[in-house]
């Protein structure tokens, strides 16, 4: 018998246990870890902030569907991962070993490193259900006493498109109100030009997004490093091509949502072995780790290099089908592992991304994420809207019901008519 421990129950590790569930063998145990027993559908956050969506809409309390399959749950959380000794301390105090271990945890959200940001300071975060209750409030006060906005990233920040859906889904829900035209909206964000998203452009979103937040009367700062929030106001320095300040901004605000910078949890974070100095663990191309060979990590949490330089520090995105794409070549490199042989699947880490406008949307494709690719496409629509709220449906729906299909190839690739996108390849055994 081998124990696999899955850490965290997020995106990447709840589809990782139902996964995991059927690649592992009878005879095995396999135990989720995760600090509470509640799943979030992240990508409506934005919605639950303007009051389009209750957090009871999009959250599942997954110790049910768990249960049903078999799946153990200690939601206690990790403490500490201490992998020279197989070992997870919890925040209980108490001890869990393991065989195998997949790290996905996502994100701890960096809000410190700039003074003033997040929830604890002067802006808001869509980064968590609660995070966006509490923008929810703010919004509703906006409404009340119409002011400036200012929406956007910190330095450092790797998931750009959640900061561009917020600004557009403010715009739609502010004329829904009939209080846009006394809302002045900047986007304020470290990419070195419009619709970058960490991925230097897919298509024509340069184009594209840049149009639309025209169109919506958006302003926006490039090359923009975040220096500190005070009360009604932020401070922001535009930098030039080679890193040198071009000019200081005061952004005055009566609401702003800004992004924070990822880096590792703590719980990982600072095993030199394990991790890279920002946190996130290192992985070889079949996910897993190779100090400690039998620990394995899929999703946000996981290390991946910058494409191309930019003058501010601008972050990879992980997207759902990208997650999708590690947790089935792990889930098939542990079965594999299990049986005596050796791990032959790796990600092709394809980028299918549904960036929602409240009315309307764009969509894109990046296969592979990292340039240079074989399919850079992106389109515009009202389609897309329709799409998200269909797929949101979808997803909750299968996740409540324990399902381990690959949720983001049997809706969206079909939804987009793309039939050979697969989401992991087996290399020809040695």
């Amino acid at each position: 018998m081998a124990r696999i421990v899955i850490l965290g129950a997020g995106l990447g590790g709840t589809i990782m246990a139902y996964e995991m569930k059927n690649e592992m063998r009878p005879i095995d145990d396999l135990t989720v870890v995760s600090l509470g027993t509640t799943y979030s559908f992240v990508p409506s956050n934005p919605w639950v902030a303007v009051g389009w969506r209750q957090p009871k809409d999009i959250s599942v309390d997954v110790s049910s569907a768990f249960a049903r399959r078999g799946i153990k749950l200690r939601p206690e959380g990790a403490k500490r991962v201490l992998p020279a000794q197989n070992l997870i301390e919890l925040n209980d105090g108490s001890i869990l070993d393991y065989d195998y271990l997949v790290i996905a945890t996502g994100p701890d959200l960096a809000f410190d490193e700039v003074p003033g940001l997040g929830p604890d300071g002067h802006t808001h975060s869509i980064c968590q259900t609660n995070h966006a209750l509490d923008a929810k409030a703010a919004f509703e006060a906006l409404l009340k006493a119409p002011g400036p906005i200012v929406v956007g990233a910190a330095p450092g920040a790797s998931c750009f498109g959640p900061a561009y859906e917020f600004a557009f889904i403010l715009d739609t829900a502010l004329r829904r109100a009939r209080t846009r035209d006394r809302v002045p909206m900047t986007f304020v964000t470290p990419e070195p030009y419009i619709g970058h998203l960490g991925l230097d452009g897919v298509g024509d979103t340069k184009a594209l997004l840049e149009s639309a937040l025209r169109e919506r009367h958006i302003k926006w700062i490039t090359n923009a490093r975040v220096m500190k929030v005070e009360p009604g106001h932020m401070i922001v320095e535009e930098v030039n091509d080679e890193g040198t300040v071009k000019s200081t901004q005061d952004l005055p605000f009566a609401f702003s949502m800004m992004l924070p910078a990822f880096r590792g949890v703590p719980a990982v974070r600072g095993i030199g072995s394990l991790t890279n100095p920002r946190g996130f663990v290192t992985i070889d191309k079949h996910q897993r780790n190779e100090a400690f060979p039998n620990v394995f990590a899929v999703g946000v949490c996981v290390a991946i290099p910058p494409v191309g330089k930019t003058p501010l520090p601008v972050g990879v995105p992980k997207t759902g089908f990208m997650i999708e794409s590690m947790v089935t070549a792990t889930a098939k490199n542990i079965g594999a592992l299990l049986r005596g042989a050796a791990p032959r699947a790796v990600a092709t880490w394809n980028a299918v991304c549904l960036a929602d406008f409240g009315d309307q949307g764009i969509a894109f494709v990046a296969q592979p994420q990292i340039p240079p690719r074989n399919v850079n496409w992106s389109a515009q629509g009202k389609w897309v809207h329709a799409a998200k709220v269909g797929f949101e449906r979808y997803f909750l729906h299968k996740i409540r019901q324990g399902k381990s299909e690959t949720f983001y190839e049997n809706f969206t690739l079909d939804l987009l008519g793309i039939k050979k996108l697969k989401d992991i390849q087996i290399e020809a055994a040695e």
